[in-house]
């Protein structure tokens, strides 16, 4: 199966995330703590197992001190991978 187009935007957003972690000098079984949900549901979104839907997303910017619009947009300035368009002959 052919990889997603923004997997590598998704891959940097979570590194950014596990960076900001480290930062606040937090594991990640306090992350999920304070989520309420398994450490595993850190490590798993870390590694890109699994993904964030926004509402997670904007909870776990709140943990770490972020801000969850200035996180999007870094991800928007990066140059982005266009489909070709089909010529038809």
């Amino acid at each position: 199966m052919p990889k997603p187009i923004h997997e590598a935007d998704y891959r940097q957003l979570m590194e950014v995330l596990r960076q900001a972690r480290l930062r606040a000098q937090l594991d990640q079984a306090a992350v999920a703590e304070q989520l309420g949900v398994p450490q595993s549901f850190v490590s798993k979104y870390e590694n890109g197992e699994r993904t964030l839907d926004v509402i997670e997303f904007v909870a776990i910017c709140g943990i770490l001190g972020l801000d969850p619009s200035q996180e999007i947009a870094v991800i928007g300035r990066r140059p982005r991978l266009r489909p070709t368009a089909k010529t038809s002959n």
